[in-house]
């Protein structure tokens, strides 16, 4: 029985109750940020109901660690360090080392998630010199994300950003610091393409096929400033938040406003509410 006071957590095939983690001064991962990771939210208490995604987000690490030619994981000992992690948290964090070692940790949902999922946050763009290492992939090396969602957070204006919105050299806009885009017009929902350098984001390909087959219009296009003033709604997804209005957005000189209550975000919505079965 595990006591409140240090967080459990697994790691190289070992459940670990501490506040910290043992690595060699010459590691990789602590050095480089030399990991991949990804992270999911537990639907149902288990890895295999179909909206926690346990095996897409597998897939994922694999085909990072294929491509950077690193070692995959005891699959078996993942899973098995996952399966005792979901009795204590709803939301994991499964990080893999270049050698195959598996990190698992747990974490909680935000206590204010169901307020902004209803009522939406105010982002702000980030600079553009600001972008993210090797965007198809969540390595380690996250700083980038991490430093512009805390300028955003820290900003001196009178309005208090949550969440920051990367941007590339031509000021379009990419993804923001933690998750994927979306944006309403005209009875069509708008996507920025996988081609602009952004993450492919587990939930950001579930909807877009989800939303396809229920008849819904999807764009995968650069999203350039023209086109973000045209949104009657705007929000990002990830797999932790599910989607999130963003309803004001500081950007450079200008602030755009946007409908957090839109209608269109029903057709989201629905997808996080299908049978678990």
């Amino acid at each position: 029985m595990y006591n409140q006071t240090d967080p459990i957590y697994w790691y190289n095939g070992e459940l670990i109750q501490s506040q910290t983690l043992k690595l060699p001064i010459d590691e990789p991962g602590l050095l480089y940020g030399a990991t991949v990771f990804t992270t999911l939210r537990v639907y149902g208490n288990s890895l295999d109901t179909p909206l926690t995604h346990f095996q897409p987000h597998c897939d994922r690490l694999r085909f990072s660690l294929e491509t950077f030619g690193w070692q995959l994981p005891n699959w078996e000992s993942l899973r098995q360090g996952a399966s005792i992690l979901i009795k204590h948290y709803p939301i994991l964090r499964i990080t893999i080392f270049p050698d195959g070692r598996e990190w698992i940790t747990g974490r909680f949902l935000p206590p204010s998630l169901t307020e902004k999922q209803i009522n939406g946050i105010i982002s702000a763009t980030s600079h553009q010199k600001i972008f993210r290492s090797l965007p198809e992939h969540k390595t380690g090396n996250y700083l980038s994300p991490w430093l512009a969602r805390n300028r955003a957070i820290n900003s001196t204006v009178e309005i208090k950003a949550e969440e920051a919105i990367l941007v590339d050299t031509n000021s379009n806009w990419l993804e923001t610091s933690t998750g994927n885009l979306w944006g309403w017009s005209n009875g069509c929902w708008y996507t920025p393409a996988i081609e602009a350098k952004i993450l492919p984001g587990i939930i950001r390909n579930q909807l877009i096929n989800y939303l396809k087959l229920q008849e819904q219009q999807v764009q995968e296009k650069a999203w350039t400033p023209e086109l973000v003033k045209s949104f009657d709604a705007l929000g990002y997804s990830n797999c932790v938040v599910e989607i999130i209005p963003i309803h004001t957005v500081i950007d450079s000189n200008e602030t755009l406003e946007y409908n957090p209550c839109h209608s269109s975000f029903e057709q989201i919505r629905r997808f996080f509410r299908l049978p678990q079965a």
